[in-house]
């Protein structure tokens, strides 16, 4: 059964090579960046994702601290996709990002494990303190709302093309 994760070395190379099979997915950010690691630059990358859940990180302004979760098949190093937790709001996190993002690679897709991963997330949440997640996804994308949907999320509001759930963690 597949599992959350903390980023770790050993499923790193999963991640690299999804990121480098699905090029025209995802953002750049997570995409793009990790295709082009080599195997001895992993080990920082994934340094850099777990160092980015601690306040005192440097960061770009307006980015806020997260945790990074890697969503692996139970063998604990295939990579299906990633989560990562947003610790508080800025005003475009509040307008289009929310406080949990998450991705499945597309040959994962329709098998449920958005539903899942955002499941397994949402005690991660609330043991950052964060009762109630705002969870954005675009207007068109009926599997991000099925997802939401289907953990306990409540319409709130569309802005900007997206739409606004808030889903309870505990």
């Amino acid at each position: 059964m597949p599992m959350l994760v903390v980023p770790r070395l050993s499923a790193a190379y999963s991640v690299r090579e999804a990121a480098r099979d699905h090029a025209d997915d995802a953002m750049d950010l997570y995409r793009d960046a990790v295709a082009k690691l080599s195997d001895d630059e992993l080990p920082g990358y994934v340094d850099a994702l777990l160092a980015d859940t601690r306040e005192r990180t440097e960061r770009p302004a307006n980015y806020v601290p997260s945790t990074h979760l890697w969503w692996v098949d139970d063998d604990g190093v295939t990579f299906l996709g990633r989560l990562h937790i947003r610790h508080r709001l800025t005003p475009f996190l509040i307008a289009e990002g929310g406080h949990i993002g998450y991705h499945v690679i597309p040959p994962a897709r329709r098998r449920g494990h958005a539903t899942a991963m955002l499941h397994a997330a949402l005690p991660v949440a609330a043991s950052l303190g964060i009762d109630c997640a705002l969870i954005t996804c675009d207007e068109d994308n009926l599997g991000s709302r099925k997802a939401i949907e289907s953990n306990g999320g409540l319409f709130h509001d569309r802005r900007v093309g997206k739409l606004r759930y808030w889903v309870p963690t505990g």
